[in-house]
């Protein structure tokens, strides 16, 4: 049966990234765009109806945050979740990304190490030397086709410094939602050597069947060390629309975020922004639930594809996020060649996994957020172009 996940929605003249952007980022608009992370399907209609309502009053002027607002997402995260969060923990953020930025200035000095594991959302390298920090990587381990973390290697850096590790968790690009038992040996580290964790869990509601995803700071009863990063974002395509959250149970880590978004004046209250952000958590699950599934097939549908028709590239199974991480090793190209012949013969535009640290070389990431025709098009293209 037809889904309205089916329904391709043109984007052309509304100054999208994914599609007008893909020029500069490609060196081609001939190119079926999957990279970036967001979804060419269309928000929640509650959201659509919320920013409407919003935008008939014709003054949009400085916005506080309501306390409906703060009630929608303790309410959501009890019930997706299981994890009970209290009103002063929030701080709200333009984004995920100034997050990172903030808590890397906040606890941390220049020249620190910080702790990543690429391949990682690109993002959070800047987001440690940009400010003059210094990247302690502790690279996933592919094992028998899924990826690990390197405990060891972690404890190895909180033991000679480390005082923050930026956690991405479900993970981004490689799919994997971390189970508890992994996720509680991180706080083990974390414990023993008194290392910060921010947990950016920005794809926390997309997870598919089988797996579940685990707040990182409900493991241990909200542990002062961890600091959890949520949005809306990614969840119900509105990623446009900025507005984050940060839950920091404690007083004084929030004080020190909170000198950092004030040095940089930065504010996240926009009144779309918050309007879409509550109507989201108040009203959008119904959305979510058909969504899910819609994702799941395409995700079997490429994982099939593939197999049949480029047994070249395999997608590792991914767990959560709507973003496949697929291993092109096997074509033998370099990563200046595979993206050369994705972009200029197959006509597929993707991440190239090298963007994501030298540990994703070889691979590529490919979002599948798009009416399941779109993908099939795209995959044929590549079948075609092998």
């Amino acid at each position: 049966m037809a889904s309205d996940f089916d329904l391709e929605i043109p984007r052309a003249g509304t100054a999208s990234v994914k599609y007008e952007g893909r020029g500069a980022y490609f060196g081609s608009d001939d190119v079926i765009p999957l990279w970036i992370a967001d979804m060419d399907f269309a928000a929640p209609p509650a959201i659509t109806r919320a920013l409407m309502e919003r935008a008939a009053h014709p003054i949009y002027g400085y916005t506080l945050c309501p306390d409906s607002l703060y009630e929608a997402l303790i309410a959501w995260m009890k019930k997706r979740h299981g994890w009970e969060i209290r009103r002063e923990w929030i701080l709200l953020s333009p984004g995920v990304v100034p997050s990172l930025h903030a808590a890397v200035m906040a606890f941390t000095q220049p020249g620190d190490p910080v702790v990543i594991q690429p391949p990682v959302y690109h993002p959070f390298f800047t987001a440690v030397t940009v400010p003059g920090r210094r990247l302690a990587l502790n690279p996933l381990r592919l094992e028998q086709n899924r990826y690990r973390m390197d405990y060891e290697g972690l404890e190895r850096w909180a033991a000679e410094g480390a005082r923050l590790m930026i956690l991405c968790s479900p993970h981004n690009p490689v799919g994997r939602v971390w189970t508890r038992d992994e996720l509680g040996e991180v706080l083990r580290i974390a414990e023993r050597y008194g290392m910060i964790v921010l947990s950016d869990e920005i794809h926390h509601d997309l997870v598919y069947p089988g797996f579940r995803h685990t707040p990182l700071a409900a493991l241990a009863d909200n542990p002062p060390h961890v600091l959890t990063a949520v949005a809306p974002s990614k969840t119900f395509n509105v990623p446009g629309l900025g507005l984050s959250a940060l839950i920091v149970p404690d007083a004084g880590r929030r004080k020190a975020l909170r000198e950092v978004f004030d040095l940089f004046h930065i504010g996240a209250a926009t009144p779309f922004g918050i309007t879409a952000f509550e109507a989201a958590y108040r009203e959008g699950e119904d959305w979510l639930d058909r969504l899910l599934p819609y994702l799941a097939e395409t995700r079997d549908f490429v994982a099939d594809f593939l197999d049949r028709h480029a047994p070249a590239i395999q997608p590792l199974p991914a767990e959560g996020t709507y973003l496949l991480w697929l291993d092109c090793r096997e074509l033998g190209m370099s990563d200046a060649e595979l993206k050369q012949f994705f972009v200029h013969k197959a006509r597929v535009g993707m991440n190239p996994g090298i963007s994501f640290g030298e540990a994703g070389s070889g691979f590529m990431r490919l979002n599948i957020g798009a009416p399941r025709l779109v993908v099939k098009e795209a995959l044929e293209r590549i079948a075609d172009a092998l």
